[in-house]
């Protein structure tokens, strides 16, 4: 075991399951551990570094702001920020943008917004969120509450109040819960990426968008894993021809810095007043340089090329040997082994030069959105190899 392990496990607290790795260093799509060892990095550290690893025009921006200013407080304004906001809405067609520092601090921001917007219209009594089985929204206490799978809940009762979980795809189970005059949200991934890679189904989004509406609650998109390009659209919910009131978002616009967004529509872009909401880092002019960076090279011809890749990883996989399932959109895939378990797959693909994830039952791919093709095919005929031993 290396120095550096041991020292990790004596003084960090011990939450992660952590591979036996110690990685130092790396450039888009490889990186490499303290014996030099090479690996194909098909995770992004969990969908964060879009560009990989050193992105020359990242590292640029942020190099330059942090020559300027690292931090200020947001009792000032800066360029970074403001630029950021104005980006986002400019791309999405919201209206106002409140920065944080993770996905689960945007998915707060979200809740607060709709349980605010129903109190002012309908009363207090309207405050519940609904949310899909199966689903992830973050591990604070309110967004664990959000969550819709029991296993994450077990150990921190009692939760924040005010939660219901609903079957994905039962349109009448929702209709049921928002006709109790109650709802102030909907919140909903159009991926459940830590549920399994899950998809749903676009007429059932569809639906579940004309019910909010109908029962004026808002409609709240959980773009964190799946935004920011790596489905293939800027965000996943526009492949599904709807307009959310809110969306928020986090990992990949920051390429590697930490930065949560919730974009607020114009049915509640005037909900959140002075006071109501803060966040000492949100809106750091170092992270959103970085953002900045990101966002404005998530153009048509990347999206395109994130699309192809994605649609490469399941042709190439589907089918394949030990393989029973492929399931995802753009560049976020489960890949359901037939008789293996996910974790042993990924231990093998590990030894042979490729980081790839879990989500359940499943091996779950996120590379780099810019991955160059020899590397991905590089990895997909190790992937393919440790299914089929």
């Amino acid at each position: 075991m290396s120095k550096l392990i041991e020292k990790d496990q004596a003084f960090v607290a011990s939450t992660y399951a952590r591979f036996p790795v110690a990685l130092t260093h790396g450039k888009g799509s490889l990186v490499y551990d303290e014996e030099g060892k090479e690996y194909i990095d098909m995770g992004s550290g969990i969908a964060v570094t879009a560009f990989g690893m050193a992105d020359d025009a990242w590292r640029a921006a942020v190099e330059s702001q942090l020559s300027k200013l690292q931090h200020t407080s947001n009792l000032y304004y800066t360029e970074p920020c403001a630029a950021l906001a104005e980006m986002l809405c400019a791309r999405t067609g919201m209206k106002k943008v409140f920065f944080g520092n993770s996905g689960a601090e945007a998915n707060e921001c979200a809740i607060k917004v709709a349980r605010k917007y129903a109190a002012q219209r309908r009363g207090a009594d309207a405050h519940l969120i609904v949310t899909m089985k199966n689903s992830f929204h973050g591990r604070t206490l309110t967004t664990l509450a959000a969550t819709g799978q029991e296993h994450y809940h077990e150990l921190y009762q009692p939760l924040t109040p005010g939660f219901v979980h609903v079957t994905a795809g039962d349109l009448d189970e929702l209709r049921a819960v928002l006709a109790t005059g109650k709802v102030a949200g909907i919140l909903m991934e159009m991926v459940q990426g830590e549920g399994g890679v899950f998809v749903l189904d676009a007429a059932y989004v569809q639906g579940a968008a004309a019910l909010a509406r109908e029962y004026d609650a808002l409609l709240m998109i959980d773009e964190v894993q799946t935004g920011n390009g790596r489905t293939g659209s800027l965000y996943a919910y526009m492949q599904y021809g709807i307009e959310p009131d809110v969306v928020s978002t986090a990992k990949g616009l920051g390429g590697g810095l930490p930065i949560g967004a919730c974009l607020i529509g114009a049915r509640a872009e005037g909900v959140l007043g002075h006071g109501d909401h803060g966040s000492t880092f949100g809106g750091n002019p170092v992270c959103c340089a970085g953002a900045l960076s990101i966002l404005s090279r998530l153009d048509d011809a990347l999206l395109a090329e994130v699309t192809a890749k994605g649609d490469y990883i399941r042709e190439a996989l589907s089918g394949a040997k030990g393989v029973k399932s492929v399931s995802g959109l753009g560049l976020m895939i489960g890949i359901e082994p037939e008789d293996k378990s996910a974790s042993d797959i990924v231990k093998n693909c590990l030894q042979n030069g490729v980081l790839c994830l879990t989500a359940k039952h499943k091996v779950r791919l996120l590379p780099a959105l810019n991955i160059p093709w020899d590397d991905l095919k590089r990895a997909v005929e190790i992937i393919r190899a440790a299914f089929a031993e």
